[in-house]
């Protein structure tokens, strides 16, 4: 395992390496997971870029940090952990709030960024409301009391079924999230608007979202994609909020064929 201590927080990550020549590839995961989501994703990608996961701060094996917490805390973590790494003009791909961590990535350091991959995600994600009544939740019951609420609009019902044992899997690492991190979380997603700071991404960029999802459905992330100028919007069939989990295949062809577009452009390599 890998740690680093950027802005007072040890932050775990891990490096995939790959020849000097290959794109790097940074993932970043969503609201009450560790980077192990993207596992079925980079299996499929090793070799072929140097890939860059980590927790963010308050989720997985990093520390808690100050809170509150701002979605530009979560991108000055990133931004210095890709510092430390020497790492610059990277494909970014975010899930979920990933995805807005992402975009304030690129609105602080655009030196880092090569391209954006916005994943089950958008300009904005939910209401003040809906997110004040989850964080009193939480705070009041644990992440227990809201964990069968959120997973049916994680995954789909074929995935959801009693015998698929990684689904209790996936339960497991939501309610083993540490609390006080994902309450900060929801108030930086709370607070996080990136609608106008969309109109302004000149990187390329493509929105994906699974057809089932419950969290940031395919309305919401295609009206994101209307937002920034010439993104690309792709829909993965019989996925909920974490294709990379239920279809990491189909995930994993179109963030290689958008790669190559953004490298080579219509023509390909």
């Amino acid at each position: 395992m890998q740690f680093a201590r950027i802005n007072d927080v040890t932050i775990h990550y891990q490096i995939i390496g790959a020849a000097g020549d290959k794109p790097v590839l940074v993932f970043i995961n969503s609201l009450g997971t560790d980077f192990r989501i993207w596992r079925d994703v980079i299996v499929r990608l090793a070799g072929d870029f140097a890939i860059v996961l980590y927790d963010k701060r308050g989720h997985g094996l990093s520390d808690l940090g100050q809170m509150p917490y701002t979605m530009e805390d979560h991108a000055t973590d990133l931004a210095g952990l890709l510092d430390l790494l020497a790492v610059k003009n990277a494909f970014i791909c975010g899930l979920s709030v990933g995805g807005l961590i992402a975009q304030s990535l690129y609105q602080r350091r655009p030196d880092l960024v090569r391209a954006l991959i916005l994943c089950d995600t958008a300009h904005k994600i939910g209401t003040v409301e809906s997110w004040t009544n989850r964080i009193a939740k939480v705070e009041a019951e644990g992440i227990e009391a809201i964990a069968d609420g959120v997973l049916e609009l994680w995954f789909t019902p074929a995935f959801r079924r009693p015998e698929n044992t990684a689904f209790g899997g996936y339960r497991n690492m939501l309610i083993r999230q540490p609390v006080e991190g994902y309450v900060a979380t929801c108030a930086a997603l709370r607070d996080a608007d990136f609608t106008e700071a969309a109109k302004r991404i000149a990187v390329p960029t493509i929105c994906i979202v699974g057809d089932q999802d419950g969290s940031t459905p395919p309305e919401l992330v295609l009206s994101t994609a209307k937002l920034i100028p010439n993104a690309r919007y792709e829909v993965i069939k019989d996925a909920g909020h974490i294709p990379c989990v239920e279809q990491p295949e189909a995930l994993t062809a179109i963030i290689r064929a958008f790669i190559d577009f953004a490298l080579y452009g219509e023509k390909g390599p």
